[in-house]
């Protein structure tokens, strides 16, 4: 045997052997979200079922025709175009045009995936660019919220909207005044919002199920989660923020993207200190958006921006190695 034959072929990191695979991994994620969708469903109506259609549609077409223009093998099977329409649908108002939802899952998969060379070389969620993408382009069809089932009202901003709204008013006293939702219409999703909103519940239920596959560890939704609710406690009563944590963690899209977004493997960290920075990173830029930007709801962005600084959070977090001084 020659020096030629013994050489062996080492990929980047991280290098783990496991009898899980991507694609069950993909599809199983996929499956936890649909509870989630159910109840979007049964809250906004039927017509939420061919928004989350048309936004996998969108994904999977753009994946097809990606693969046969770059002579690929198709990767459809994987799961990844589908559960970045799911993820993306998730990320709409449950009032979305058809063509919007369709259009915002090709872009999700061309920008987001494509463009970086596929699986696993891209730096951003791909569902959450197709999100920013769509909220630049039609802000206005972005922005509209149906009523719940049940409401007696055509449209039902978000509590996050109307509480930034709100505080226009300075004779506003309390954030239960504001919104006028209790914390089991926030918890049950009985209130506007996105699609992927509509019951924390479901998704946290999906959530613990990836959590007991160890297909997600707990460190980012934790560290993200407890972040925006320790920011927000701190400037409770300080006049300029009146009431209780609560209402942020409960209200927007922080449970989805703490746990279902933000876990990413592709675009988070790798080691354990670097998921905690990433995640506390991800709730400090959501407080700062919904209280002082122009925005009600930052965790699309909050998630977007930290995705560009995992590789500097990596590189200052690895171990060291046994008896290297540093």
């Amino acid at each position: 045997m020659t020096q030629e034959d013994t050489k062996i072929i080492v990929e980047s990191s991280p290098h783990l052997r496991s009898e899980e695979s991507i694609p069950r991994i993909m599809w199983t994620v996929a499956l936890c979200l649909i509870p989630s969708g159910v109840m979007s469903m049964l809250v906004f109506g039927p017509a939420t079922v061919w928004i989350i259609i048309s936004a996998v549609l969108g994904a999977v077409i753009t994946e097809l025709i990606s693969c046969r223009l770059r002579k690929k093998p198709l990767t459809l099977m994987d799961g990844s175009a589908v559960l970045t329409g799911i993820l993306l649908a998730y990320n709409l108002p449950p009032q979305s045009p058809l063509w919007m939802a369709f259009l915002g899952g090709s872009v999700a998969i061309f920008l987001g995936k494509v463009l970086f060379g596929g699986l696993g070389f891209n730096i951003f969620n791909p569902a959450l660019i197709g999100r920013v993408f769509l909220m630049a382009s039609f802000p206005q069809l972005m922005t509209r919220w149906p009523a719940p089932f049940g409401i007696d009202a055509a449209t039902a901003p978000t509590p996050l909207a109307v509480f930034k709204d709100g505080f226009a008013n300075t004779n506003i006293l309390t954030q239960t005044e504001i919104i006028n939702y209790s914390y089991s219409d926030l918890f049950l999703g009985l209130r506007g919002g996105c699609i992927g909103e509509a019951c924390i519940l479901a998704l946290l239920l999906g959530a613990a199920y990836l959590v007991y596959k160890q297909y997600i560890t707990l460190e980012v939704p934790l560290s993200f989660i407890g972040t925006v609710g320790i920011f927000s406690w701190i400037f409770s009563g300080s006049g300029f923020f009146k009431g209780d944590f609560l209402i942020h963690v409960l209200s927007g899209g922080l449970i989805l993207g703490a746990f279902y977004m933000a876990t990413d493997y592709v675009t988070g960290p790798i080691t354990k200190k670097g998921k905690l920075v990433f995640g506390v990173g991800c709730g400090l830029i959501t407080c700062l958006i919904r209280l002082w930007g122009g925005y009600p709801e930052g965790v699309s962005y909050a998630i977007l921006l930290m995705n560009v600084v995992t590789p500097l959070i990596d590189r200052f977090t690895v171990p060291k190695r046994f008896g290297e001084v540093r």
